[in-house]
């Protein structure tokens, strides 16, 4: 209110001076243009009068108009902190900064039950891409059109339904239709509600397109690690089988160049490179070529392959390995005359060290395979069975006993176990040792 006061004397005062101004100018024309110094210094004088009032009714102007405007206010969007619930759990190490709390323990609670990041699977495609790691001279290779035909054997025991159905995709996608018989879920007695209804309709999808190419064994009890993969075994009707853990995912041109090595030679025992799948980001980390060992805990571990291998300097050629990591490919029929697997075994470790020694003692041999790569989540922790180091000994003295004669006492100093009446029970070894005997021509 003041300023349009103040603005409305201001213009009172412009018009005045205005008229007088005006009226002197005419007298001064009418006057045959009337120089004296006095009336040019009173024209002079109003002249600079009027545009000071000019200026100053200008500025009141533009502060009435910043007055009468409305205030936007600035809208802050303040960041809000969600506080961290579990901060020392490897799931969120480098994972999961933008979840709520809600989410964070949901997260958690399925990463404690299966040993990977659950949470994210269940958000990630079925049909994901996976960078291919696979040596450039990989892509290069040529092989035959009349490769023998494959079972993929998937084992699993309370795995996540999205982990399965990622193997599965991946398998069907990547496998020639033409070479692929079947996938085979060998579930070893499940408790988990996703394994029960809803992978059977997963199942039944699938085979609706594509009759019969899903089949599923399901043990009525727990049963372990070899039975479960020889009832897989069992269950297979392709010309070779790749016996396969079920939280993985098969990379571009995974099954020819070893179902090329099973043609070559059937007595072969291989394995695909495995590249490491993180845990808690589910990133694949490219691995290079290994050969497969084991020491006199007869536990597996990763090591180099001999000289000639890295003499041919060619990362795509197969190389000779002493034992397998657990994940096989091999003739089905050959893996049947050499007696499969142990099925004394129990729960975890020792099946593949076994296999390794009698493939190589029954004049079979055992190779890693560059140009095949298979993604595998390597668990945070095993949830099945917390402490793995009581089934891995009594598997090893297991295995000593029916294979490695005068040199079984080194298995029982690798466990700091005493040479004789170490109060562990291996069961029975009659018939595995009687296998020995059978398959001794071999020798």
């Amino acid at each position: 209110m003041r300023i349009t006061a103040r603005v409305g004397v201001l213009v009172i005062v412009v018009i005045v001076n205005s008229l007088v101004y005006m009226s002197l100018r005419q007298e001064t024309y009418n006057a045959n243009k009337l120089q004296r110094p006095e009336d040019l210094e009173v024209f002079g004088r109003l002249k600079r009068i009027e545009d000071q009032v000019h200026k100053i009714a200008k500025f009141i102007d533009v502060k009435d108009k910043k007055v009468k405007e409305p205030v936007v206010k600035q809208k802050i969007t303040k960041k809000i902190e969600v506080k961290k619930l579990y901060p020392q759990s490897r799931l969120f190490s480098s994972w999961g900064a933008e979840l709520t709390e809600e989410e964070q323990m949901e997260a958690e609670r399925q990463f404690q039950e299966y040993g990977y990041n659950v949470f994210l699977s269940n958000r990630l495609p079925v049909n994901r891409t996976i960078p291919d790691t696979r040596d450039h001279r990989c892509t290069l290779k040529i092989y035959p059109n009349d490769l023998p035909s494959i079972s993929v054997v998937l084992i699993y025991l309370n795995e996540a339904l999205s982990v399965i159905k990622r193997a599965v995709r991946s398998i069907i996608d990547k496998t020639p239709a033409h070479l692929l018989t079947e996938i085979i879920l060998v579930d070893d007695y499940s408790l988990n509600e996703d394994l029960q209804l809803p992978i059977d309709e997963y199942i039944g999808l699938i085979n609706k397109d594509k009759p019969g190419l899903i089949k599923k064994v399901r043990h009525k009890r727990q049963i372990g690690l070899a039975k479960a993969r020889m009832s897989g075994w069992e269950a297979a009707k392709g010309q070779v089988v790749a016996i396969l853990d079920a939280h993985i995912e098969v990379h571009k041109e995974w099954a020819e160049p070893l179902l090329a090595r099973i043609k070559a030679d059937r007595t072969i025992v291989l394995s695909p490179v495995f590249d490491k799948v993180r845990f808690d980001t589910l990133e694949i980390i490219k691995y290079n070529p290994s050969a497969h060992a084991f020491d006199w805990n007869l536990w597996c571990m990763y090591e180099s392959f001999r000289p000639e291998w890295y003499k041919m300097n060619d990362p795509s050629e197969p190389g000779k390995s002493p034992s397998i990591m657990g994940i096989l490919v091999a003739d089905r029929q050959f893996l049947g005359e050499i007696g499969v697997l142990d099925e004394g075994m129990t729960i975890y470790g020792g099946e593949n060290v076994e296999l390794a020694l009698r493939v190589w003692l029954c004049g079979g041999s055992i190779e890693v395979v560059p140009c095949s790569k298979i993604a595998h989540i390597e668990r945070a922790h095993k949830p099945y069975s917390p402490d793995l180091s009581k089934p891995m000994i009594r598997n090893a003295l297991r295995v000593a006993e029916i294979w490695l004669d005068e040199y079984k006492s080194n298995v029982n100093i690798a466990w700091n176990l005493p040479l004789k009446d170490h109060g562990i029970d291996i069961g029975d070894v009659t018939e595995r040792k009687e296998l020995r005997e059978k398959l001794k021509f071999e020798e």
